[in-house]
């Protein structure tokens, strides 16, 4: 058995229990408390999913388009093997030391009533937060798909966070109801949704596409319907298998308020677990010089790459990541040219030095490339960064999320795992739960992140106050926080070099305890971060967690995020308040184990750049107030007091 799986004390193994023809009836699956059901119907026509007895998902069409073969006939429920599973997962560099996998589950076989007589089976899971379904095609004959279709229709018409689907999945998200969705327009997955009448928010998304292939969720007629990514150069067939089919999983989170889906592990569990030993894939922040533009208008050179090693030394951070430029040839980061061979270094760059120089000071090197370079020769790429001894690799400009784009995400991460290097993939789809396999994946875009703020204005307040609510579910989210130069929208100016930001230090600061990445980039200057207020607590926060809390917070407004690692908890406060005197924030302790802690306290000061650092004893069950300017934040170290201490 692989020892990364651990039954829980009280779980019975998984069982799995094949029954007799269930005759015309629709199949129900319950979660393990019995609260959440999915229901599919006897044809495998339609599903529907419940909560408490209300609905969420009113009947929604199930089924498959396929291209070059002939559609399903009638289908009839032929057989059904139940599972149940309980299991606890072990996990490395995660918002968890741990995640309990815990569902009832069933393999549905539906039969063609007439004609060749094909089987049609659907894998169908319910966990208590949430439930998920896939399709499954036997056989070793290729299957051709132009679509599914899958769609789900939102019982009454709640209001969902939504942001429109593009290639990079840089788009803010905006809070819609169904009915007001732009007929034929694609959204992103997740699409978060709130039904006030069953005090249920729930999340729509995607998991387990190995071997398949991306997907959108087009609006139309009260309804989201599935829509596949297609290669741009064959638009049609979406998806050609190598013999027959599995689908990735149609997802559901479920809980009582949208922030009660940050902790959730539903995503990763939907994914094989990893096999191997992956402790070598360490956590921690990184400095990076691409945000602030030193190298702006100027080649780069191995003083100016030794300057930011220094830095994450000093800081005590295991990395600095090399970003575009450091490779042979034409410079720049977004297209990839030919000329440009990221197998060696530019003239003057020495790398193999440069790694000496990194290792002698506890540094790791991760490089920057383009997909397009590492892709036509991945192995002999990574052989040569694993030879020079460098850590991990950023690779960029995807940009889809296609049956190849896909297969390119497996492949590097089974390759760099190979080779015990870390991978951070940009210009990328949103999560679909590979880290859980391969936890050398380590950090993932799919999001408009600080980068924009080099740009224009749109990385506001409410923005950064909408990612923990959306995209963060998914999974990993490199937003690359740490600009010091803060502000307020009305202050903000638009800079390429050392860029502004439009909220405060304090939530700069918060910022490293509510987004989840355990590769976490330290975006400025080394000068910008000398002596500066909250630099302290960068350098002591962790990366990787052994608990998540979500204590409060509405999306686009406000949030209180409490994450443990060890016996130390962290708490990040942000507020998208415009109110020119800010907020206070009344934080109740009561998740605190009992005993005396020491709190270090970083909030909000009288100007944007400015924190006030203060320390105070509290206990278990406490008020903890926290002052949040207007578009501002706090963080907070909460360490226990041992008996010695407390004398």
């Amino acid at each position: 058995m692989n020892p990364i799986l651990t039954s829980l004390a009280a779980a019975a193994a998984a069982v799995l229990v094949p029954a007799a023809c269930a005759g015309a009836a629709p199949a129900t699956i319950l979660s393990p408390d019995g609260k959440i059901a999915i229901r599919i119907e006897e044809d495998a026509g339609h599903f529907s999913i419940s909560r408490a007895g209300k609905e969420l998902i009113a009947a929604s069409p199930l089924g498959l388009d396929l291209d070059g073969a002939p559609a399903f006939g009638a289908l009839a429920l032929e057989s059904r093997a139940e599972i149940k599973v309980d299991r606890s997962i072990a996990l490395v560099a995660a918002k968890a030391s741990s995640a309990r996998d815990h569902y009832r589950g069933a393999t549905l076989v539906f039969k063609e009533r007439t004609g060749a007589g094909r089987r049609l089976l659907l894998d169908v899971r319910a966990y208590d937060d949430g439930v998920a379904f896939r399709y499954r095609v036997d056989g070793t004959e290729a299957v051709r798909l132009r679509g599914e279709r899958t769609a789900f229709v939102p019982a009454g018409d709640p209001e969902c966070l939504v942001s429109v689907a593009d290639g990079a999945h840089e788009v803010p998200f905006e809070n819609v109801k169904v009915s007001r969705l732009l007929p034929g327009k694609a959204y992103d997955v997740p699409v978060v949704c709130t039904l006030p009448s069953a005090g249920t928010t729930y999340a729509i998304t995607q998991a387990g596409l190995a071997g398949y292939t991306g997907a959108a969720l087009l609006a139309g007629n009260g309804a989201l319907r599935v829509r596949l990514s297609a290669p741009p150069k064959r638009p049609a067939p979406a998806y050609v298998s190598q013999g027959g089919l599995t689908t990735a999983w149609r997802a559901v989170m479920i809980g009582n308020r949208p922030g009660d889906l940050i902790a959730s592990h539903l995503v990763g569990n939907l994914n094989p677990p990893p096999v191997g030993d992956f402790s070598w894939a360490r956590p921690g922040k990184a400095a990076w010089d691409w945000w602030s533009g030193p190298l702006a208008g100027m080649k780069p050179d191995m003083d100016s790459y030794k300057r930011f090693i220094d830095f994450a030394a000093a800081a005590g951070f295991p990395y600095y990541l090399i970003d575009a430029g450091w490779a042979s040839g034409p410079g720049g980061c977004c297209d990839a040219d030919p000329a440009t061979d990221v197998t060696r270094a530019a003239d003057g760059i020495d790398m193999p030095e440069l790694v000496r120089y990194a290792a002698a000071k506890g540094v790791g090197l991760l490089l920057w490339a383009h997909w397009e370079h590492v892709a036509p020769r991945m192995d002999e790429v990574l052989d040569t960064y694993a030879r020079w001894g460098i850590k991990g690799i950023k690779v960029d400009f995807m940009n889809r999320d296609d049956q190849d784009v896909v297969a390119f995400y497996q492949q590097i991460a089974q390759a760099t795992a190979q080779r015990r290097l870390l991978l951070d993939l940009h210009g990328a789809y949103v999560p679909a739960g590979l880290q859980r396999t391969y936890p050398n994946f380590i950090t993932q875009e799919g999001v408009m992140g600080a980068e924009w703020n080099k740009m224009g204005t749109r990385i506001t307040p409410q923005h950064n106050l909408m990612l923990p609510y959306t995209r963060m579910l998914a999974g990993p989210i490199d937003y690359t926080p740490g600009g010091f130069d803060n502000g307020q929208p009305a202050t903000f100016k638009v800079r390429e070099v050392n860029p502004q930001t439009q909220t405060t230090r304090g939530q700069a600061l918060a910022m490293y305890v509510v987004y989840d990445s355990p590769l976490q980039m330290v975006s400025g200057a080394p000068e910008g971060y000398r002596d500066a207020p909250g630099f302290d607590f960068i350098r002591r926060v962790p990366t990787a967690w052994d608990e998540t809390r979500f204590l409060s917070g509405t999306p686009g407004r406000d949030i209180v995020l409490a994450r443990r690692q060890g016996a130390t908890w962290y708490l990040g406060a942000m507020t998208a308040d415009g109110a020119s005197g800010g907020r206070i924030e009344k934080i109740a302790l009561g998740f605190l184990p009992a005993g005396r802690y020491r709190a270090t306290l970083w909030e909000d000061g009288a100007s944007p750049n400015e924190l006030r650092r203060a320390q105070r004893m509290v206990k278990a069950g406490d008020v903890l107030p926290l002052r949040l300017a207007s578009a501002g934040g706090a963080a907070v170290i909460l360490e226990p007091i041992t008996a010695s201490e407390g004398k």
